[in-house]
């Protein structure tokens, strides 16, 4: 046990990592074995949440879902989508490839480019392999390396808490948000997927400021690991003159999303 102890600071530097925009990052879990995991998670959660029956709201979040994976650099693999019959505003993505949004989200993303944003969010959290870092981090805190056969084993409090480190924690009842960087992190990111794959990326600051109308008795930004609302819009308009060239020429290339939402 000893040994082990002494060798982790050793794997750890060996497995230091930049994120897509630059910031360090502890990566100890291969794609393969994050994917592992996140199949494993994606099908727990089919079986225990409902899905929406409505043909017409599938097809429109499966749209832009579609249309924004599809702007990921080395075209990579069609991600399944799922539209989930929760009244909560939620989405997330998971390493494998697997996308889950809640109904609840269509009241507030109120069209495809609002809804862009927040997919795009959440697969820029996979592109930066966020939930791979948090994974990382814990395992050097825990001295072990045992989530992928934890998150596939029967539901205990060490399986929902791996679940929630992968992204899904509000869908099992554990509150473990991204951190305040990998949000941010997120929040550029995704803005310029939304607007390779040709939605507005100005819709980004619509769909935050009825996230704040949606969300009026939030915390201020020093009690959260999340930024405030307004703390996002302003980011976002800063990085707005970057992304709206990357839509000007995803428009120009012919990427002209038209999902129609029910």
């Amino acid at each position: 046990m000893l040994k082990h102890l002494f060798l982790l600071p050793l794997i750890a530097l060996a497995a230091c990592t930049t994120s897509p925009l630059g910031r360090s990052q502890l990566q100890l879990f291969s794609d393969a074995d994050l994917a592992q995991m996140g199949l494993a998670a994606y099908a727990d959660i089919q079986k225990k949440e409902a899905r929406e029956g409505n043909p017409a709201a599938n097809a429109y979040v499966r749209c832009v879902a579609q249309a924004v994976t599809g702007a990921l650099p080395g075209g990579q693999q069609a991600w399944e989508v799922t539209l989930f019959r929760d009244d909560s505003a939620n989405a997330f993505a998971l390493p494998g490839g697997k996308i889950g949004v809640n109904t609840g989200l269509l009241r507030v993303a109120t069209n495809q480019d609002q809804l862009a944003t927040v997919i795009g969010h959440e697969v820029a959290h996979v592109l930066a392999r966020h939930s791979g870092e948090r994974l990382s981090n814990q395992a050097v805190v825990e001295t072990g390396l045992q989530a992928a056969q934890a998150i596939s084993g029967a539901t205990t409090p060490a399986k929902q808490q791996l679940m929630g480190l992968l992204g899904v924690g509000a869908q099992v009842g554990v509150l473990l948000p991204f951190s305040r960087a990998q949000e941010s992190e997120s929040d550029l990111l995704g803005l310029d997927l939304m607007a390779r794959a040709g939605f507005d990326p100005r819709q980004s600051v619509a769909l935050w400021q009825n996230m704040e109308r949606a969300n009026s008795g939030a915390p201020p930004a020093f009690l959260s690991t999340h930024p405030s609302a307004g703390g996002r819009i302003e980011a976002l308009k800063n990085r707005l003159p970057q992304a709206l060239e990357l839509y000007e020429q995803a428009r120009a290339q012919g990427r002209k999303p038209a999902c129609r939402a029910p």
